[in-house]
């Protein structure tokens, strides 16, 4: 263990408790050190910090949005989950799909028309402190091959009562013969620590015709 593993643990048993930050940053010179950034804390207990302080109080208010202080938890972690996915096509009803997903006798989760534009559209809660930096990504595969791995990054949400609504971009489904049949995919919501708050794998299927009863 060279000097600076050293050092890094030795800040860890000092702060054994686990409620300190620890990262490492570099200096000027490219030289890395170890930087505590002070323990993490629930949200409610960081909006009762100075109170009093009325220029604090604005600039926290300014800087949290309006935070709705019923979704504040009693611990430091965040909560995200994912209420549902709608697909939206031009000229089509949205299809909304409650997470996890439901799949067909045919263990589908959904269909669609092949050289078809789509767009996907998440909701989801988020609870108890300030998620940072949230993203999904979309890994899909075809007869084992992948050929999409779609990664967006959403951002940093404060609790609140309302559901957050992400739209992406209108894309279009791959056209042809050989675009068409099954695929498997995975769904991932992560934030900047990585934390996990969905992953899900489900099949899709792309079809020459949307699926009767569709309008």
């Amino acid at each position: 263990m060279d000097d600076k593993e050293k050092e890094k643990e030795k800040v860890k048993e000092k702060h054994a408790d686990g409620i300190d930050v620890v990262e490492e940053e570099e200096d000027e010179e490219g030289n890395k050190r170890i930087v505590v950034l002070g323990p993490q804390v629930p949200l409610k207990e960081q909006l009762e910090l100075d109170k009093d302080d009325e220029s604090l109080r604005r600039w926290k208010q300014q800087l949290l949005g309006q935070v709705d202080t019923e979704q504040l938890g009693e611990t430091a972690e965040p909560e995200v989950k994912v209420l549902n996915l709608t697909i939206l096509s031009p000229g089509r009803s949205d299809l909304v799909l409650p997470i996890p997903f439901q799949a067909d006798d045919k263990g589908y989760a959904f269909a669609l028309k092949d050289g078809s534009p789509y767009s996907f559209r998440f909701s989801f809660i988020v609870s108890n402190n300030i998620v940072s930096g949230l993203k999904y990504t979309n890994t899909v595969w075809k007869t084992g091959v992948k050929v999409e791995n779609q990664k967006m990054m959403l951002g940093t949400f404060s609790p609140q009562l309302e559901p957050y609504v992400y739209e992406g971009e209108e894309e279009n489904t791959p056209a042809g013969i050989f675009a068409r049949g099954s695929y498997s995919a995975k769904l991932k919501f992560v934030d900047d620590d990585g934390k996990c708050y969905l992953e899900m794998s489900y099949y899709f299927e792309i079809r020459k015709e949307w699926p009767a009863g569709t309008q």
